[in-house]
């Protein structure tokens, strides 16, 4: 869902990234600047952004660096020379590469009292949590009156034959929600049922592509494509309906939300390590975590806050499902196992 999304703030000089923070500090007489490294799909309204500045008399450059795994490379990378104050984006598949490279600054914001326990995943708050979005099967609801099919109800469906040809995933080695949706199947069906799981698929002749832009708009039926079926997000029905071309009374698409058959991706800033505007840093962290900034997420990049207070939009007040059991697999085993189970989907699923 996050590259449906067409960022509403300019992009930063790429020569700026050799720059150490210090160098970015204003004159006493001027805004102080604050660079915030972040993934390509970061977006925040510019009303947000002009607050937050007059509020603290600060100039906010953002710096985009890639996809989460890309971004949080570079981060982990350029520790010695960090080329940012703070890094928002690295999310819960990644989160365990960050805190061993030892990239952050402890700090325990006051907001974070109004957050659920849940997602606050490092006790220690070095990453603390700014959303969530829950990876989900979406399906094309016209296809399946018109064929006179039941959509599939869980993971479990999509080995029936009925449902041959009909699925399109993204390939966890080159795609976010490719790697979620795996990670949900490990975490559903466990790591020894997974890999026979997706030998079921194969033999249902499902179809791999590098990136969620081509599963979405590509191969899924809803757009022209052949395929009613793809690994999406929960949030997609609700944002496909705000975006629509045409009006539309209710989402022509939906998820599948049973025990289990989603994972939940959650992403975190913090205060890179050698920042030397530690004060403007942590006001940042702060106004992430407030009502202000937390309430332009759902239509900035289509997750959803992690701070209760914050406000959803009336869209997905009323058409949005949310999974309340999504399948669970720890950072720590993510780390330890990311690489090696890509490979054995890859000699599963690709061989």
């Amino acid at each position: 869902m996050k590259l449906l999304i067409k960022s509403l703030l300019f992009l930063v000089p790429l020569g700026l990234a050799a720059c150490a923070p210090e160098s970015q500090t204003a004159s006493p007489e001027g805004p102080r600047k604050l660079t915030v490294m972040t993934h390509d799909s970061f977006a925040v309204s510019e009303e947000v952004v002009a607050e937050f500045e007059a509020q603290n008399n600060a100039d906010l450059v953002f710096l985009k660096l890639g996809d989460t795994g890309e971004a949080t490379n570079r981060a982990v990378l350029s520790a010695d020379a960090p080329l940012a104050d703070v890094f928002y984006g690295v999310d819960n598949t990644f989160l365990s590469r960050a805190l061993d490279g030892d990239i952050f600054e402890p700090y325990a914001s006051p907001l974070l009292a109004e957050i659920p326990d849940e997602f606050e995943l490092d006790p220690q708050h070095r990453a603390l949590p700014v959303d969530y979005g829950d990876v989900c099967l979406n399906y094309d609801l016209a296809y399946f009156e018109d064929h006179d099919l039941a959509p599939p109800a869980d993971l479990e469906a999509l080995l029936n034959p009925e449902y041959r040809g009909l699925l399109v995933v993204q390939n966890p080695a080159t795609s976010s929600p490719g790697l979620a949706f795996l990670l949900a199947t490990i975490g559903h069906f466990g790591e020894d049922g997974y890999l026979g799981y997706w030998e079921g698929l194969a033999a249902n002749e499902v179809k791999v592509v590098n990136d969620w832009e081509t599963s979405f708009y590509t191969e899924f039926s809803r757009w022209g494509g052949e395929r009613p079926i793809v690994v999406s997000y929960a949030s997609s029905p609700a944002v496909d309906l705000i975006f629509a071309e045409e009006p539309m009374d209710a989402p022509v698409t939906a998820a599948v939300v049973s025990a289990g058959s989603c994972f939940r991706q959650i992403e975190f800033v913090g205060i890179l390590k050698g920042t030397q505007q530690r004060e403007l840093a942590e006001a940042w962290v702060d106004f992430m975590l407030s009502p202000i900034f937390q309430g332009d997420l759902p239509l900035q990049m289509f997750v959803f806050p992690v701070n209760p207070n914050a406000q959803l939009p009336t869209v997905y007040v009323d058409f949005l499902v949310e999974p309340q059991d999504t399948a669970v697999v720890s950072p720590a085993d993510i780390a330890a196992h990311r690489e090696e189970w890509i490979q054995a989907w890859t000699d599963t699923v690709l061989r």
